[in-house]
């Protein structure tokens, strides 16, 4: 399972720069950042450091995805 993680990040990442509109560029930004996020926060901090890391990493997924 943890060796799947890194290539699903790989996938979605292409998925994003090939997407056509900027909502969806939004969404896979929105996906990765949000997954990578809880899974740094959750290492990091348990449960609570999962949800602000998801949040975050959302967030910053989508500025990312879009600039």
């Amino acid at each position: 399972m943890k060796k799947l993680v890194p290539v699903a990040f790989v996938i979605i990442g292409a998925m994003s720069l090939a997407a056509c509109t900027s909502t969806q560029r939004s969404m896979t930004g929105a996906a990765v950042g949000g997954a990578a996020g809880a899974a740094v926060g959750g290492a990091v901090a348990g449960y609570p450091g999962a949800i602000v890391g998801a949040a975050g990493g959302g967030a910053a997924g989508v500025a990312i995805a879009n600039h």
